[in-house]
């Protein structure tokens, strides 16, 4: 394929960074930092669950250090559009200039597995569209924080911004203990891994949990077959209300990428027609 360049003057929501490290801190989580100038135009969200787009090239292609995606899509061949991931933004440091992505390995094959492979310090990485919709509620009694790996960054942030005397209960599905990472935080909290190796599941243990007394806010992402179970079991059996649930599928068993991207965008609809703001399903990969 011939290389591409599109001329780009104007500012862009989609804006040019530098891979800075990357590491393997689990069996199946490689954490990137990246850094360099354009990240002072990523303002940091209020949100623990902050995500953002990571906007991948097509071979051959040039992109400017900061484009519009609309203005590429509008000028250049659909063959030659760059394809979007939604992550999980672990951290943004605006004093240190780092931002801080962990990528999930489910072991199948996709977009993101080998680009991620051939990455290496120095590169270019391309992000956009800095989001989010939770955060915990200081007015809830205690919290409840359950997921899987994939929804390990957005629990690791939300435990570091609970302030001390916060109550929550955090339940991780994870294979087994060589994927548990250090978690931080000065609240008053119970951590459970929850292995799969040992024949344990989040939906077994968010079941068997026993809640405390008052009110909860819970945040529970994870496999979408588990949330579509666990979501009726907080609202039908739990009688959780939607106003204080964040709950969505963030990947699917037997569903590419694409697949997966399409079929939340049309439970979004749905759930947009019926939900309060704040529930609708959040479009994080992560792998």
């Amino acid at each position: 394929m011939t290389g591409r360049i599109v001329a780009h003057s104007r500012p862009a929501p989609v804006v040019g960074l530098t891979v800075l490290r990357l590491s393997r801190i689990a069996p199946r989580m490689t954490r990137m930092v990246a850094g360099g100038p354009g990240l002072a135009r990523l303002r940091p969200s209020p949100f623990t669950d902050s995500y953002l787009r990571i906007v991948i090239p097509q071979p051959g292609v040039h992109y400017p250090a900061d484009f519009d995606l609309r203005q590429i899509c509008a000028e250049l061949p659909r063959a030659d559009w760059p394809r979007t991931r939604t992550y999980t933004v672990r951290a943004l440091d605006p004093v240190a200039g780092e931002l801080v992505i962990d990528f999930v390995n489910h072991g199948r094959p996709g977009l993101v597995p080998p680009w991620l492979a051939a990455l290496r310090p120095g590169d270019r990485v391309f992000v956009g569209d800095l989001r989010g919709r939770y955060r915990p509620d200081g007015a809830a009694d205690w919290h409840l924080l359950a997921g899987d790996l994939v929804a390990l960054p957005a629990i690791a942030a939300t435990l570091e911004a609970m302030a001390p005397g916060t109550r929550a209960t955090v339940l991780v599905e994870v294979a087994d203990v060589a994927d548990e990472l250090p978690l931080r935080t000065a609240a008053d909290v119970e951590i459970r891994w929850v292995h799969r190796a040992g024949g344990g599941s989040l939906t077994q243990a968010v079941r068997s949990l026993t809640f405390a007394p008052g009110v909860v806010q819970a945040f529970v992402h994870g496999e979408g077959g588990a949330i579509q179970d666990l979501r009726r079991h907080l609202l039908g059996e739990r009688g959780m209300t939607r106003d204080l649930l964040s709950i969505s599928g963030y990947w699917h068993h037997g569903l590419n990428d694409e697949q997966w991207r399409a079929a939340k965008a049309v439970a979004a609809a749905g759930e947009e027609r019926r939900s309060p703001r704040g529930n609708l399903p959040t479009p994080i990969l992560n792998a």
